[in-house]
């Protein structure tokens, strides 16, 4: 029974039964990470073997781990040499074992003795080991918290004043309150904002003034009126351009020297005997406001423009009474030699 008990289990195990044709790979890692002999061999998740052997061959650096196996022949078709082998962990704190891929693999199957190319797996210390920063940032990230935390307490800052004060907490109810009541009279239609909210007619007004503003817009667009016609009309362009033409050619025969302006811009005498004119006129006029002469004198002495005026109107009455009875001043006397 005993050795009955034995057959059924060596012809049952993993690695397919005592009499089943075995094929041996290989692979090297540059570390075992726990695995052991005995350890499964899984293609795509299924076990399809066991490690009979793991060493160290040094030669091999800097992949010294030599990982022997031996796999069920019935699996030949599903590995190829470009096959590659994976230590990973059942969970975890699971035991190591080997896993083969050969999702992406389009080589021939493997010979016996073949070598699987090994490819890295985070282990559990490789976690660990990357995880230490993160530990460290989440630490850090605490202290700051905690100062934080008691700068809140000790009513330091706007937010630990704004936690701890009550007079600013009932200020800010306060508020709170007064915004509600606000909100509920915008609500109700009161003050200009409510009716701004719930009134139509300013809604209609400005609907009309879009309206108006889209057939000014479309009036100008028909070159309807002078701003409809300074958009559409090329007549105001041309008139335009033509005055910007005839300014160029006046600033040139300016800047040539030709005409009075030409003349007065580019000839020395021409302007000397104006500057000398204009001073002369200064002189005159600085004569006249001084008094002097008959001009002045009729500029700034009141009696004789009173004379003159007496003078207008006595001779006005002359002119009057002459019309009226002429014969009284004009006798015409005949004499006959």
């Amino acid at each position: 029974m005993a050795i009955l008990i034995v057959l059924i289990f060596l012809m049952s195990g993993s690695s397919g039964g005592l009499f089943s044709h075995k094929q041996v790979l290989r692979s090297y890692f540059g570390n075992a990470a726990g695995l052991k002999n005995g350890a499964p061999v899984t293609l795509e998740g299924v076990t399809i073997g066991n490690v009979i052997r793991v060493r160290v061959v040094p030669e091999r650096n800097p992949t010294p781990v030599e990982v022997t196996m031996r796999v069920d022949h019935k699996y030949d078709s599903l590995l190829h040499t470009d096959s590659t082998s994976t230590i990973a962990q059942a969970g975890v704190l699971g035991d190591s074992y080997i896993d083969i891929t050969s999702t992406h693999a389009i080589g021939p199957s493997p010979g016996n003795n073949a070598e699987l190319r090994a490819t890295g797996a985070p282990t559990i210390q490789d976690v660990i080991r990357t995880s230490n920063g993160s530990i460290q940032d989440v630490s850090t990230l605490i202290r700051k918290v905690d100062v934080l935390v008691d700068s809140l307490n000790s009513k330091r800052g706007t937010l630990g004043t704004l936690i701890n004060d009550p007079e600013l907490a009932h200020k800010i109810v306060s508020i709170a309150n007064n915004l509600d009541t606000v909100t509920k009279a915008i609500s109700q239609g009161k003050g200009s904002l409510g009716k701004l909210v719930n009134d139509d007619t300013l809604y209609a007004r400005a609907n009309s003034a879009v309206d108006r503003l889209n057939k000014i817009t479309v009036d100008l667009n028909d070159g309807k009126g002078t701003a409809g016609k300074l958009l559409k009309d090329d007549t105001l362009y041309n008139n335009l351009n033509a005055a910007v033409a005839n300014t160029n050619q006046l600033v040139a025969e300016v800047n040539a020297g030709k005409g009075s302006l030409g003349k007065l811009a580019k000839d020395p005498a021409f302007a000397q005997r104006l500057d000398e004119t204009v001073t002369h006129l200064d002189n005159i006029l600085t004569s006249v406001d001084a008094g002097k002469g008959t001009m002045g004198q009729l500029v700034q002495n009141r009696s004789l423009y009173d004379h003159a005026d007496q003078t207008l109107d006595q001779t006005q009455q002359l002119v009057k009474a002459i019309r009226e009875d002429p014969k009284k001043y004009f006798i015409i006397r005949l004499k006959v030699f």
